[in-house]
This record gives C-alpha cells, structure tokens and sequence, in this order.
C-alpha cells in the first residue's frame, strides 16, 4: 500500500506555532501603533466634535478591537494553514493591504484630525475587508467566517465616520 502523497506545503507543529504567534503580533503592533496615534486626539479633539446618537462609549472601542484583531490574526493563520502566502498570494496580498488601509485611518481620522480623510480611507478599507473574507472563505471556510465581524464592525465604523464629517463641515 502506497502513502498518499504530501502537500508541498505541510508545515509541522513548531512551524505552525510559530506562525500563529507571527499573525498575534502582527495583528498586535498594527492595534498598538493605531491605538497610540488615536490616544493623541480620543481625549481631546475628539471630544469636542459633534456626534450621532449611536455613536458608543469610547470605552467600548478597545475592548471590540482587540477582539477582532486577534480574529484577523486567527484568520490569517487558518488560511496560512491551507497552502502558506505563496500558494495564496492573491489573498495575502489583500490582507496585508487591509490591514495597511485599517492602520492608516488611525492616521488620517485621529492623527490628521481629519474625519474626511479617515472616509476617503475606510470606503477601500471595508471594500477590501469584503474582498479578504471572500477569498479567505475559498481558502477555508473559518478563515472567511472569523473576518465577518471585522466587516460589520468597519461597516458600522463607517456610517459612524460618515455621520461625524457630515455633522462637522
């Protein structure tokens, strides 16, 4: 009786234990770096725009981040597991620049102080998000399921954002 064959890409244990840690931290320096440039303006220029009724406690946003954060991370991994970034990189390439587009709103909204710019950036942002789920769902179906709250949670980031630049002209 003959083997089946092996995948070319069959990473053993350490390998993926080491790459579930490289996805957590990833996913964890981008949230550092976006939560310090918004702990610049959250207490105060922040405050003092005009805000829609739904807009939550800004309690709320930290705990919610971090959630999804450590999603887009598992995420990562899960499709990592099923073929690695070079098998995948069309995928890879969308998740790399999602979450270059989802660091870069912290920039634009609480850096610059500018709710246009942070909406000229999350429009893409949840486009891509969208894309990422699809293309991970392909891949593996929990990989597409776990960015599904990342795309509800920019889509309602985004209605947030569109609501403040428009009661702020």
């Amino acid at each position: 009786m003959t083997e089946p064959a092996s995948s070319p890409f069959a990473p053993n244990h350490r390998t993926k234990v080491f790459a579930l840690i490289a996805f957590m931290v990833l996913c964890l320096i981008i949230s550092a770096a976006g939560g310090a440039v918004t702990a610049t303006s959250v207490t105060g220029w922040y405050t003092t725009l005009e805000k829609p009724s739904f807009n939550p406690p800004n309690w709320i946003f930290g705990p919610v981040w971090t959630i999804i954060y450590f999603m887009i991370a598992l995420s990562g991994w899960r499709a990592w597991l099923n073929g690695g970034i070079a098998n995948n990189r069309p995928a890879f390439l969308v998740y790399a620049v999602q979450l270059a587009l989802n660091l870069l709103w912290s920039f634009l909204f609480f850096g610059a102080q500018s709710p246009l710019l942070g909406l000229i950036d999350i429009v893409p942002l949840l486009a891509l998000i969208v894309i990422n789920c699809v293309m991970f769902w392909k891949i593996d179906r929990w990989a597409g399921l776990l960015l599904v709250p990342y795309v509800l949670w920019v889509s309602f980031a985004m209605l947030l954002n569109a609501s403040i630049y428009f009661l702020n002209p």
